[in-house]
């Protein structure tokens, strides 16, 4: 991803360690599309009915993720309530989702690695909220 390189042109100062953030957006990026793969894996699945709650929680936290990232892309004007808000709220749905396709990991190996994404995602962004104080 190009994300370190952009990080690395923005002309004025960023409050944050460009390294962790580069990480954070590309695992929210990263946990977004997993979780969109994995909300379209479970609709081709012959028991779809049973995994409506994980479809749900996964179009959720890939929207949270893919928000945050945007978010957490721009600098210009930057509000740390804003940033702290986001991360909080994708921090939760990672833990939601991640949870709900622990369920469903043995019988789909999609479940498995969507929870796994979403973990790593639900670290980082638990990482830098914790750098933003």
């Amino acid at each position: 991803m190009k994300t370190t390189q952009m990080l690395q042109t923005y002309p004025a100062e960023i409050n944050l360690d460009r390294d962790l953030l580069a990480r954070v957006i590309d695992a929210l990026v990263e946990c977004s599309q997993s979780c969109s793969a994995c909300a379209d894996a479970c609709l081709s699945e012959d028991m779809v009915a049973d995994l409506r709650k994980c479809i749900r929680t996964n179009l959720d936290c890939a929207d949270s993720c893919a928000t945050t990232a945007r978010i957490l892309s721009r600098h210009t004007g930057y509000d740390a309530n804003i940033t702290r808000a986001h991360l909080q709220a994708c921090i939760a749905a990672c833990r939601a989702c991640g949870d709900e396709c622990a369920q469903h990991a043995q019988m789909h190996e999609h479940c498995r690695i969507c929870a796994e994404a979403c973990r790593t995602c639900e670290a980082a962004c638990t990482e830098l909220l914790n750098a933003i104080g």
